[in-house]
């Protein structure tokens, strides 16, 4: 004998299949337009060495990631004696949360038209893939902000994996770079 289902949570597994299909399929369409185009090496927004300000951007994303976190948490009351959020606080959350994407739009338009996606070496490879499921898991978690009657851990679990995609993204560029063109062993 099995135990009954919750009403609505057939249609609530559809809907988050759905949403990760989506998320999954940007992810895969950045990817394959990334492979089938023509690097254009000498492209730049930022000048003659995109790297420093492109780096720059990523590092102001990183702070904004973790400014993310630690407002989510304590929307949700997690952050240890942080107290009731003061009505800015969600507010606050939306508009950094739309600044870092805004932030990153530059830094992948310049990586996918002047690099696209390569497969190179261990650090580009995880890079390049890493940019494509940012921007699937950013698809999914703001399908998931928008969508009602689904599981309470599927928010935030969208948004911790941004989180992490974001500071992985940072420590095969912007560190990289700051690292004297070598990332540090952890």
């Amino acid at each position: 004998m099995t135990a009954p289902r919750a009403p609505g949570a057939g249609a609530a597994g559809r809907r988050l299949a759905g949403i990760w299909l989506l998320a999954v399929g940007v992810a895969a369409a950045l990817y394959v337009a990334g492979r089938l185009h023509q690097p254009d090496y000498s492209f730049s927004m930022f000048g003659t060495d995109p790297v420093a300000p492109k780096s720059l951007l990523a590092t102001i994303v990183l702070g904004l990631a973790v400014l993310q976190v630690l407002l989510a948490l304590w929307m949700y009351r997690k952050l240890p004696l942080a107290g009731l959020p003061p009505r800015p606080v969600p507010v606050t959350h939306r508009v950094t949360g739309f600044a870092l994407f805004a932030l990153t739009v530059p830094i992948a338009v310049h990586c996918l038209i002047a690099y696209g996606v390569q497969l190179t070496s261990l650090r580009v490879t995880i890079h390049s893939i890493a940019g494509c499921f940012f921007y699937g898991a950013f698809t999914a978690k703001v399908l998931l902000v928008r969508s009602r009657r689904l599981p309470g851990w599927a928010l935030p679990a969208a948004g911790g994996m941004l989180a992490i995609v974001v500071g992985v993204l940072w420590y095969t560029s912007a560190l990289w770079y700051y690292n004297g063109y070598r990332l540090p062993h952890l």
